[in-house]
Formats: structure tokens, sequence, C-alpha cells
């Protein structure tokens, strides 16, 4: 499912510096995903980290809320080819919530896992050192369920099919296991200033 959004107008110098190739800039947000937002139940909500099947930590919506927050302000990248700039984001770092479980990351690789079954691979280097966070909050509101709220994975660096919507948890692999896009066609890291789009991108 797309939404308008995808024409962009001629970027000046300041904001060519900031496009990766083959993007452009939009004031829009377009909204893609496999369908239709899932109807969350939030008194049911968990956020829940994950070795393989073995649950590592777990969080309901409110003890998610209470941990340690932070805000992000830059800028996003589709693959479908639009950016948009200045964001800002607020969640919970990647960082804080492997401190809040009180544990390192067991392996070098995860699936982000949404409520409506998307996964995506990313690698643990690509979410520490505040890459990374679960979000909750878009432009100062509760992000929008059709933008992944009630919380969705930030991964601002890659492509943003990786930032997953409507998360209910990331689950460590022992190896670079593809997700949904990734099997069938997509990059396996997906970092746009590489323009790493397609299985055979550099």
């Amino acid at each position: 499912m797309t939404t308008r959004g995808f024409t962009g107008r001629r970027p000046g110098a300041d904001a060519a510096l900031r496009l990766p190739p083959g993007q452009h800039e939009t004031d829009d947000f377009p909204v893609l995903s496999l369908g239709p937002a899932p109807v969350i139940d939030m008194a049911n909500w968990r956020f829940t980290l994950r070795h393989g099947a073995r649950p590592l930590a777990s969080w309901n919506w409110e003890q998610f809320l209470a941990l340690p927050r932070s805000t992000w302000r830059g800028d996003i990248h589709c693959v479908t080819t639009w950016s948009k700039f200045d964001t800002v984001w607020e969640g919970v770092m990647f960082d804080d919530l492997l401190a809040a479980a009180g544990i390192a990351a067991p392996t070098g690789f995860l699936l982000a896992q949404s409520h409506d079954e998307y996964d995506t691979n990313i690698p643990v280097a690509d979410l520490t050192g505040g890459q990374a966070m679960v979000a909750t909050h878009f432009g100062g509101a509760p992000l929008a369920p059709e933008h992944g709220g009630p919380a969705r994975l930030l991964v601002p660096h890659l492509y943003f099919w990786k930032s997953a919507k409507w998360l209910r948890g990331l689950k460590f692999t022992e190896r670079d296991e593809a997700g949904f896009w990734e099997l069938r066609g997509y990059h396996m890291r997906g970092d746009p200033w590489r323009e790493q789009r397609y299985t055979d991108d550099d």
C-alpha cells in the first residue's frame, strides 16, 4: 500500500548534499506497508527480546514507556526513492533496551518482528552506539498507526524498510537470516549511501 508523496522538487545545493544517490526530497510522509495497520490490543501489548526462541526480557506498554527515553532528529530515506529531512522521533534507544534487560547482545544479528508478521534482518553493529531506537513518538505526538504505532524500529542510516513498523520484539539470531523483503530480492543490509537496494548491489 502506498500514499502520495513520491514526486519531489529539484534539490538546492544544501539538500543535494543530504540526498543519497537516486533519492529526492519530499515534504510528505508516504505510507508503505504490506497491508492495513494491524489492530493491536494495548492491554496485551508486549515487547520482547529473544535469543532464538528463548525470551531474554519483556515489557508491557506501561513498563516500556517508563524506560529511559531519547529524542533523535535527522533524515530518513526510503528505498522507493523519497527522503524526508529533519524528522523528529522519541523512543527507547537499542543500547538502553540492552541495559534495561541487563544483557549484552548475545549474537551479531537479529530479526525485527512485527505484529503483522513482517520481519527484517539487521546486524547488531547497525543498532548499537546510539544508531537505532524503538520509537513511540513522531513530531512530538504518539506514533500514528499508519506510520507503525504504537512502536516501530527506527534505523535511520539504513533504508526505511529496515525500520519495521508495529514492532513486537527483536530476536537475536546466530546468523544473518533474511527477512520478508530480503527473501524477495532486497539487499541484506540496505545502506542508502551505497545504494544497496537489491541483492546484487555492492
